[in-house]
């Protein structure tokens, strides 16, 4: 439970209307990792958020160490005017429960997502059902915040694409990064800011009173479209540096999990096969069988939603 974030509040009513969150954890080497995610805020001021058994490795973070960053920073969809980026630090749980029914908070989440991202519905569809049973189960995160902060969001600058520094090639189509990073504590830290290709790296605007160290970091871009569609997100990942100018982040490599830059028509199959087997090297490491997804109570809660959109 957490006070920072009370129900009813400005503060939770803008958080709720962002579509996504930027969400970072930490490697097992105590580099920050971010992607963006979407969840809720529950009544008792925390924030619920899942992975599938195909991206596990959030969860994998979580269970290392607990502490976590999340960023709402990306307005698009929102509907909000000039809001602020909210930053929430906290501490995370995720418990190794596999949930596939959509009850309580899960329907809550569940039904958001059927909402707000009308092409998800087709998941439920036969024989998609067939390829997606990995995405309706769930491994449950609860983020309890310790501290929230609020700043304006950076003015749009393209980054520049000049060189052949990595990644710049990919940070031009945005105007903005996320910055992800560590503090002094080893703990993460993330700001939506701009960021300028140079020699040796990206420069990056970071506001004084914004807690971040030299060390492992990366710049996180992704994008969505009105209907939470047409998905990508891309990080340049490498070494956080401080000199007489400021911050400035070395990259060392290019992650792209998703459809590439200038990817393929055989991207989606890869990202198919990749997360099955991964959920299958989950299930068979507990030895556990595999779950039965509830489909009849999917397409009951889409007709619910599909009702009161008037589809």
């Amino acid at each position: 439970m957490s006070d920072l974030l009370p129900a009813g509040s400005t503060l939770v009513d803008t958080i709720e209307a962002y579509r996504t969150c930027e969400f970072a954890t930490l490697t097992k080497s105590g580099a920050p990792v971010a992607w963006p995610t979407s969840g809720i805020v529950r009544k008792d001021g925390t924030i619920l958020l899942t992975t599938s058994l195909g991206y596990p490795q959030k969860a994998f973070n979580v269970r290392r160490d607990q502490r976590v960053a999340l960023l709402f920073s990306d307005p698009t969809a929102s509907g909000l005017k000039q809001p602020n980026q909210i930053l929430v630090r906290g501490n995370a749980i995720c418990l190794d429960e596999v949930h596939v029914t959509p009850t309580g908070d899960l329907e809550t989440l569940w039904r958001r997502l059927l909402e707000r991202q009308p092409h998800s519905q087709s998941y439920l569809d036969w024989p998609v059902t067939l390829m997606t049973d990995f995405y309706y189960m769930r491994l449950l995160i609860t983020v309890t915040p310790t501290e929230v902060v609020q700043r304006p969001l950076p003015e749009p600058s393209a980054t520049d694409a000049a060189g052949e520094l990595l990644g710049a090639a990919v940070l031009a189509d945005f105007a903005s990064v996320v910055l992800t990073a560590v503090d002094e504590s080893g703990a993460p830290v993330l700001l939506r800011t701009t960021a300028s290709a140079e020699d040796e790296g990206f420069r990056l605007a970071v506001p004084d009173d914004v807690p971040v160290a030299a060390g492992p970091a990366s710049l996180l871009v992704h994008r969505h479209d009105e209907k939470l569609w047409n998905l990508y997100n891309a990080s340049v990942r490498g070494r956080l540096v401080s000199d007489e100018r400021g911050w400035l982040l070395r990259p060392e490599r290019l992650v792209e999990p998703g459809a590439k830059h200038n990817g393929s028509a055989l991207d989606q199959l890869r990202i198919l096969r990749a997360t099955q087997a991964a959920t299958k090297a989950y299930l068979r490491r507990r030895e556990w069988p595999r779950p039965a997804v509830p489909w009849s109570e999917y397409r009951a809660l889409r007709a619910a939603v599909r009702r009161g959109s008037g589809l």
